[in-house]
């Protein structure tokens, strides 16, 4: 067992506050995945919203404030500890669900969105944050498995109760006052029960490493270092699979399905993505994270070009499925990367440049897909996403050194 100033590491020694950590993710995941379903028919059936560039305008303005706040958030916690941000990010998550009740036009929508990017942007960064600092040096792997299968299983869950609620009750207000009632869960157990984890952080059996300023780790995880500039722009590019099944999905099955079935069929993109993760954290700990990557870029390819291809209910969420599984491939092994190839000493900055690339692909992703929708057709955004993510995933291929923990770490 690991031990740094008197606190254990490791899983197994810290599992009652992991526990909380994971439970945690899951309501973060479960306040985006509000709208994952019902926001983009919300936009087409009571706003009227007949432009896909107007209507995506929403993710834009989620995707540069979560952005932001992941290249900044991670030195903040350095400096103030995990936990407040932690609390704060759910302070601005109340208003999420209160704005697009009271909605009057589809501007309100777009504002509520830069509050729900600064809860994303805090509190999964902190509930990502805190797990690795607990874990240690030997299951970063498996840590950042746990965090995004508690996530992503919380974004499923959310899109089929709210499509079951939306069925039942209709858009508004039902399934939001659902997420009332998660956001005020999430805050009194953040208050009174999730505890500090920076303490984990001050003593390191690593090596030292040479003190890298702010600008010099901006500089080397955005293109300095070619292994994790591959990182970076893969973690860019896969957002835009995010983006499809967030709103071009709900919109393209619209009209051939249900509401609950169309929830259905996100859930289970959301569904694959989070149980997977669990085996693809702990493999990538043994294998390494390159393959695993590249596999599952060219995996999403696949199963958003399958998905326009086709039709039908089953079809769909046997296409869903599989895009989930390209997720489950790539994105814990992304994180873990990044992990393996920075130092404790800057780990948090590192990761916060890396997600801060990567969550700027909801704002890109959301401009070129709403605008390919617009001037080319619905069908486009799918053959262009998928294109990318093939391309993207060669980039990795090339470019990305393999970061498979050697002997001599195991045994740190």
């Amino acid at each position: 067992m690991e031990k740094q100033n008197n606190f254990n590491v490791g899983i197994r020694a810290n599992l009652g506050q992991f526990s909380l950590q994971v439970l945690q993710v899951f309501f973060v995941g479960v306040t985006v995945g509000l709208e994952r379903n019902i926001v983009p028919i919300l936009a087409r059936e009571e706003f009227h919203v007949s432009s896909f560039s107007l209507l995506f305008s929403f993710i834009v303005s989620f995707g540069l404030v979560k952005a932001l706040l992941n290249l900044t958030s991670g030195i903040w916690s350095d400096r103030w500890g995990r936990k407040p941000l932690l609390v704060l990010g759910w302070v601005a998550a109340i208003p999420v669900p209160l704005m697009i009740i009271w909605a009057q036009s589809w501007l309100w929508v777009t504002i509520a969105n830069i509050f729900l990017g600064i809860n994303q942007g805090l509190t999964w960064t902190m509930t990502q944050t805190s797990k690795l600092d607990m874990a240690g040096e030997r299951e970063k792997g498996l840590a950042a498995s746990l965090n995004e299968w508690g996530g992503y299983l919380g974004v499923a869950v959310a899109a089929i109760a709210t499509g079951y609620l939306a069925a039942s009750f209709g858009i508004r207000p039902v399934p939001f006052y659902f997420g009332l009632g998660v956001i005020a869960a999430a805050l009194i157990i953040s208050l009174v029960f999730v505890k500090e984890t920076l303490p984990f952080t001050r003593v390191s059996q690593v090596k030292p490493d040479i003190p890298h300023s702010f600008p010099e780790v901006v500089r080397r995880v955005s293109w300095e270092d070619k292994s994790m500039f591959a990182c970076s722009q893969a973690g860019l590019i896969e957002k835009f699979v995010d983006v499809m099944v967030w709103v071009a999905f709900p919109l393209f099955f619209f009209g051939s399905l249900d509401v609950d079935k169309i929830g259905l069929v996100v859930g289970a993109y959301g569904l694959s993505w989070g149980f997977l993760q669990l085996a693809v954290g702990p493999i990538s700990d043994r294998i390494g994270r390159k393959k695993l990557i590249v596999m599952g870029m060219w995996t999403c390819g696949l199963g958003i070009m399958l998905t326009a291809l086709g039709s039908g209910f089953y079809f769909w969420i046997l296409t869903s499925t599989i895009t989930g599984a390209g997720m489950a491939l790539l994105y814990p092994t992304l994180i873990a990367a990044i992990v393996e190839q920075s130092h404790p000493s800057w780990r948090a900055s590192a990761l916060g440049v890396y997600r801060m690339w990567r969550d700027s692909g909801y704002a890109l992703g959301a401009l070129v897909i709403g605008i390919s929708m617009d001037i080319l057709g619905a069908q486009s955004s799918f053959y262009i996403t998928a294109l990318l993510m093939i391309a993207s995933g060669t980039v990795v291929a090339i470019m990305m050194r393999e970061t498979a923990p050697s002997e001599d770490k195991k045994d740190e």
